[in-house]
């Protein structure tokens, strides 16, 4: 029996990667924790639409999208929102701005664990609108 962490049952997840792969497996963990999944979606335009169309509770974030796009926008928006987010990323240099800098990240390669626990607590945790 997994510990007592916090539920992504019924929790909009949001998910923005580009890599087919690895969108195709976070999708599958969220699937299985409970959640709706959003997406996943490989572009910021696409994921602002659903943002636009199905607000999410939550969102998982991959800094570089194809294209040599970065999903800021993206959490931009969720942040107005008050949308808690996180970036799983292989990307190790988040931009140093008070913005981005306080974010929880998670490293590629990440684990279902890591993931599932890193949500579950933001969505449990306090919303903020910056």
């Amino acid at each position: 029996m997994p510990d007592a962490a916090p539920s992504l049952a019924g929790r909009r997840i949001l998910v923005v990667e580009d890599e087919y792969l690895i969108a195709s497996e976070v999708k599958r963990w969220l699937l299985a924790a409970g959640s709706e999944v959003l997406g996943p979606v490989p572009s910021v335009d696409q994921a602002l639409d659903l943002i636009e169309d199905h607000r999410p509770d939550a969102a998982v974030l991959d800094v570089n999208l194809g294209d040599g796009d970065t999903v800021y926008p993206v959490a931009d928006k969720l942040g107005v929102l008050g949308v808690p987010y996180l970036f799983a990323t292989g990307d190790v240099r988040l931009p140093d701005t008070s913005v981005y800098r306080h974010r929880r990240r998670l490293e590629k390669p990440f684990l279902q664990t890591e993931l599932v626990r890193a949500l579950a607590e933001l969505v449990a945790a306090p919303r903020h609108v910056r």
